[in-house]
């Protein structure tokens, strides 16, 4: 216990990040074996005078970077990913922190979520005073471990037309909790979990701390190929498989008719569940592209589906729901009081007004007029600018383009990231979105979310240039 050892005295707030970096350096250093088992909380709380809730948070963060994993009923243990991919992953994410917290003088590429300039927050500032001239100090007190009834009610009726009851909606932080949560609960280690190639990190970082065996199926126009995922059933017993419906992260391809309804048949058949992430359903652009959801069409119980309201509405106030089968509800709802006992309350309010008032929907319909603009002009500048030296399908809505570098120019997607950066211009290159790295040097994605015409522009321009110089 003596290397854990270390002097907490002068910090005076996130004292969890300090343990954190401190045994993320162990690791980098071997003075912390790969496997080796980490201090119980208790242990390292009492050895350092802290609560439990701060190892707490710094074993979560250290998992969240790849260096630790949770095993259910035994403890945390330290995990080692390879240096190279390791190193990166820290240098790309200090570069997002960077951009967040000044975006002057970037062109990013790289947003998931709204523009604030476009967030009405008027109308926000409004409910939220509503709210706490209604209900006080409640608001701000009252917990409730399913997330706010009112909040669920409204879910149900707006969003559901009552064909899902209120009880088994299951309020969360995001997409990413929902995701978490719902593995931490069902899936064990060794369990065989489905996702698509290429697909979102944050749910293989999910998987992999999980220790599951990933398997992957390419994602293609309307989705993966439901005669190729049969021929792997007949191999393989899997637990899950995790899917994005529309506009998929990082590919932008959304699910046909078809797709879903074979797929949810061979669950049935096959006897695994589906991890439904609903992504940015409400942006859809081309018409021809329908609204139907894998949980809408489920007849047999096989469907978790996550939501998030952070993506599309506003990131701060983290909020998201999930919809779980009878069969799954009582362990996914075990496994968030666990997690965090409950969600912001004032929050869940505030949401609940805002969409009872009409705002939800005016705020939609205004997003997708501002955003159709922006997809259009990025796709027509792709067109125009990259041309042959990139290959791209048309999502036809969401907030992505995703990028094939063509194969006779010698310039992967890492070195394309760096010039990039180098004319200040991030884009996200698809070695993040991969079960093994290296099969995304070639791709890269981008973003308009937080861009407008002129930047979208100047951008794709930039780009147009550096991949040149290697042509």
């Amino acid at each position: 216990m003596e290397k854990y050892q270390m002097d907490l005295s002068v910090q005076e707030k996130a004292k969890y990040k300090t343990i954190a970096n401190r045994i993320r350096r162990l690791i980098d250093d071997n003075k912390i074996e790969d496997g080796e088992k980490l201090p119980s909380i208790r242990a390292l709380s009492e050895l350092l005078g802290v609560n439990t809730v701060t190892i707490v948070n710094a074993y979560k963060k250290l998992e969240n970077e790849g260096y630790a994993i949770q095993k259910k009923g035994s403890g945390t243990y330290t995990k080692k990913m390879s240096d190279s991919n390791r190193s990166f992953k820290r240098e790309y994410s200090n570069d997002l922190k960077i951009i967040s917290g000044d975006s002057k003088g970037y062109i990013d590429f790289t947003g998931e979520t709204m523009s604030t300039e476009i967030f009405p927050i008027v109308n926000f500032k409004k409910v939220l005073n509503e709210v706490l001239d209604r209900d006080g100090a409640e608001a701000l007190i009252t917990q409730e471990s399913l997330g706010y009834e009112g909040l669920r009610e409204t879910i149900s009726r707006v969003f559901w037309d009552g064909n899902v009851k209120s009880d088994d909606i299951l309020i969360v932080t995001g997409a990413q909790q929902g995701i978490d949560i719902i593995s931490k609960a069902l899936i064990n280690h060794n369990d065989c979990v489905l996702v698509e190639k290429p697909t979102y990190s944050g749910a293989l970082s999910v998987f992999k701390a999980r220790k599951a065996n990933i398997m992957e199926l390419p994602i293609q126009k309307n989705g993966i190929d439901t005669e190729k995922l049969e021929k792997m059933l007949m191999k393989n017993s899997i637990s899950c498989f995790y899917a994005m419906s529309y506009f998929q992260n990082p590919s932008g391809m959304s699910y046909g008719m078809e797709e879903k309804k074979r797929i949810l048949q061979l669950a049935e058949i096959y006897d695994f569940f589906i991890i439904e992430d609903d992504y940015l359903s409400e942006l859809i652009m081309d018409d021809s592209i329908p609204y139907k959801s894998f949980k809408s069409l489920d007849q047999n119980n096989r469907v978790i589906y996550v939501k998030s309201f952070s993506k599309i509405f506003l990131p701060g106030i983290r909020l998201g729901y999930l919809i779980a089968p009878q069969k799954y509800k009582e362990s996914i709802q075990n496994t968030k009081f666990n997690t965090d006992i409950a969600t912001s309350s004032m929050m869940q309010r505030a949401l609940d007004l805002y969409i009872n008032r009409g705002y939800w929907k005016e705020y939609i319909s205004v997003l997708r007029d501002i955003y159709k603009v922006r997809y259009s002009f990025m796709d027509k500048c792709i067109s125009e600018k990259l041309g042959s030296k990139v290959e791209y399908l048309s999502p036809g809505g969401g907030l992505h383009f995703y990028l094939k570098i063509s194969d006779s120019i010698d310039i992967n997607s890492m070195q394309l990231y760096k010039c990039a950066k180098a004319h200040n211009v991030l884009v996200t290159p698809g070695t993040i979105f991969y079960k093994n790295p290296a099969d995304g040097n070639k791709y890269f994605r981008i973003s308009f979310s937080k861009t407008d015409e002129a930047q979208i522009e100047k951008g794709i321009e930039i780009l147009s240039g550096i991949i040149s110089e290697f042509q």
